[in-house]
């Protein structure tokens, strides 16, 4: 059989969460319960982890067995065992790069490569659910500088990525899901689900059916980018704010 070469999106979840981890500890174990146990997550959360680095390598990364005469199994394919090898030579390079750069993660370095173009630095503020077997956590963020920010993920999630009160993250949404207007029309109620943001225009950007705006938000002075709906009278300076819903925002780990 031939091999598939290894998709360098498999391996970019080494330094976001636990999920080569838990790759790493079914290899160890021989089990995923145990990988599970010793990760500090649910079964749920691991096999969910394992789902999605098979997604991104495009291959089986572990066999596995249920039950059975000799109890339950599982053990590291090929491609499984080469992801690994591969995921610990790419954080020996990192390791590498980061220290000929004055030994510290420059944020612009270890920020994570998408198409999302709004990245806010931020501290996990609390967690909030409505009990332990609710699927979802409402994650509430503090904004460097001031200001909050929410996030609506799965408890599998908020696991793997070890979410807790005064870890940093990357608060991250597409600039296409922020909905930028004048503070007449904004600040009445952001409805269920949806983050308000206050700041002023820094750039205006004319389309045809709506105009881009980047936005330096109160507070924290960092830069939202989002749209504004034609016709309307921003311009630079203006005071604005901006609506995001909850389950638009996506949290990465800040390294």
């Amino acid at each position: 059989m031939t091999k598939q070469p290894l998709s360098a999106a498999s391996l970019g979840y080494g330094q976001a969460d636990k999920r080569i981890l838990v790759l790493q500890l079914v290899g160890a174990h021989g089990s995923i319960s145990q990988a599970a146990r010793v990760a500090g997550i649910s079964y749920k959360a691991a096999w969910q982890a394992l789902h999605t680095l098979t997604n991104l390598a495009g291959e089986a990364l572990v066999d596995s067995s249920v039950g059975g005469q000799g109890g339950g199994g599982a053990r590291l394919t090929p491609a499984g065992a080469r992801l690994l090898a591969a995921a610990g030579q790419l954080q020996a390079a990192r390791r590498g790069v980061l220290a000929r750069v004055n030994g510290a993660a420059s944020p612009a370095l270890a920020g994570p490569r998408t198409s999302m173009r709004n990245h806010l630095r931020c501290v996990v503020h609390r967690l909030e659910s409505a009990g332990a077997r609710d699927p979802m956590v409402r994650v509430v963020l503090a904004l460097d500088g001031g200001g909050e920010l929410a996030s609506l993920i799965t408890r599998e999630s908020a696991e793997l990525l070890g979410l807790a009160n005064g870890l940093p993250v990357l608060a991250l949404c597409k600039a296409t899901v922020v909905r930028v207007s004048a503070p007449a029309s904004g600040d009445g109620p952001a409805g269920e689900g949806a983050n308000l943001l206050h700041g002023r225009v820094l750039r205006a950007s004319r389309g045809v059916q709506r105009d881009e705006m980047v936005v330096t938000l109160e507070g924290s002075g960092m830069q939202l980018v989002g749209f504004a709906a034609r016709p309307n009278r921003l311009r630079a300076g203006s005071r604005v704010c901006a609506q995001v819903e909850e389950r638009a925002v996506v949290v990465a780990l800040a390294s």
